[in-house]
C-alpha cells in the first residue's frame, strides 16, 4: 500500500499481519498495533519523544543479564505482571492463591526434606516455622506436588544478587505428604527495595514512588494434573503491604505470621522469639507448566548497594 494520509500507516501494518498463518499470533498483534498506534494519536507522540522511548526499551534489555531481569522488574511496576496473574487465575484474580513469579525465582533449588531448613549460610533473623497445605477445590489433599519455596534475606537481598550468601540460600524444594502437606524452617522475611540503577529506577523517580517489596515468601507448586500455583504471601504487619511497588499484594495472600515468645520452640537450638506462619493453598484444575525462569546465573564480586527510595 503507498500511504496517503497517517491513518494508512495503521491500514498497511494490519492488512501485513492478516496474512499471518498463526491466528493467535494475528489476534495479538493486530490489537497491540491498533492500540499502539492509538496510543501514539492520543498523546500526540513528538519525535525526540519516541526516540527517547526507544532508548528506554534498548536500556531494558541492556540491563537484563543471568542475574537480574529488568524486563520483569519494570512490567511488576507497571503492574502489568500483577494484571496478567489475575485475569488469567480463579474468577480473574478475585478469588485466587495466584501471584506474581518475580524476577528471582531459580530452577533447580535443592530438594530438602519436609521439616528441613532453607538456611544454608549465616543469616540474620528470626527463625521461622512455616507449615503449608495444597488441596484441589473440593478440598481434597494432593499428595506428591513439588513444591518451590524462595524468598529474600534480612539485609534485602536474594541469594543470587548477593555474593556473600552460599547459592540457594533460603531457597528449597519439597514434596507434598500423603495429607497434601509440607514444612520447612527458614527466618522471617524482610521487606527490600527493588533495584533501582536501571530504567525501572528512573520510572519510579519520574512518579515519585519508593522502591520497597513487602515481606513475603514465594511458593512454586506444581502436579500432574493441576495449574502451576505460583504465590507470595505477605507478613501482615509490613508497612509496605498498601504501597508495594510491584502492586502484588491482594487480601487473600496477607499471612499470619505469628510471634511466639514463651512457648517451647519447635527446634532445640532456637534462642528467643521465633515465628510461625500456616496457610492452605487451593490449585486449580489444568494443564501443569514450569514459567522460563528470569534469571539462571549467581552475581559474584561484592555484595551490591541498592538506594531506598522511601
Amino acid at each position: 500500500m503507498i500511504i496517503e494520509t497517517e491513518k494508512d500507516v495503521t491500514k498497511a501494518v494490519l492488512a501485513e499481519l492478516a496474512k499471518a498463518p498463526n491466528p493467535r499470533f494475528r489476534e495479538i498483534m493486530g490489537a497491540f498495533v491498533r492500540h499502539l498506534h492509538d496510543f501514539a494519536r492520543e498523546v500526540k507522540l513528538t519525535e525526540e519523544e519516541f526516540r527517547e522511548a526507544i532508548a528506554y526499551i534498548v536500556k531494558t534489555g541492556q540491563a537484563s543479564n543471568a542475574t537480574h531481569n529488568e524486563a520483569v522488574l519494570i512490567s511488576g511496576s507497571l503492574g502489568f505482571s500483577q494484571l496478567i496473574v489475575m485475569l488469567n487465575n480463579g474468577d480473574n484474580g478475585g478469588d485466587t492463591d495466584a501471584s506474581l513469579l518475580g524476577p528471582f525465582w531459580r530452577i533447580h533449588s535443592p530438594v530438602t526434606p519436609n521439616g528441613g531448613s532453607i538456611v544454608r549460610s549465616p543469616t540474620p533473623g528470626e527463625a521461622l516455622f512455616v507449615n503449608a497445605s495444597f488441596k484441589d477445590r473440593a478440598g481434597k489433599p494432593i499428595a506428591g506436588a513439588e513444591v518451590d519455596v524462595w524468598h529474600s534475606s534480612t539485609e534485602g537481598f536474594y541469594e543470587n544478587q548477593d555474593p556473600v550468601q552460599a547459592d540457594m540460600n533460603l531457597r528449597g524444594k519439597f514434596t507434598t505428604d500423603a495429607d497434601g502437606h509440607v514444612s520447612f524452617r527458614s527466618i522471617k522475611p524482610a521487606g527490600y527495595p527493588i533495584p533501582i540503577d536501571g530504567p525501572t529506577g528512573d520510572l519510579l523517580r519520574a512518579q515519585g514512588r519508593h522502591n520497597m517489596r513487602p515481606a513475603h515468601l514465594h511458593f512454586l507448586a506444581s502436579k500432574d494434573g493441576f495449574k502451576t500455583l505460583i504465590s507470595q504471601i505477605y507478613v501482615q504487619d509490613d508497612k509496605f503491604l498498601e504501597t508495594d511497588v510491584q502492586f502484588g499484594v491482594t487480601r487473600r495472600l496477607v499471612g499470619n505470621y505469628v510471634r511466639h515468645e514463651n512457648e517451647k520452640p519447635p527446634a532445640p537450638d532456637v534462642q528467643g522469639p521465633w515465628y510461625s506462619l500456616d496457610y492452605n493453598f487451593v490449585m486449580e484444575p489444568g494443564a501443569t507448566k514450569l514459567p522460563r525462569p528470569p534469571i539462571t546465573g549467581k552475581a559474584k564480586g561484592e555484595r551490591p548497594q541498592i538506594p531506598h527510595l522511601a
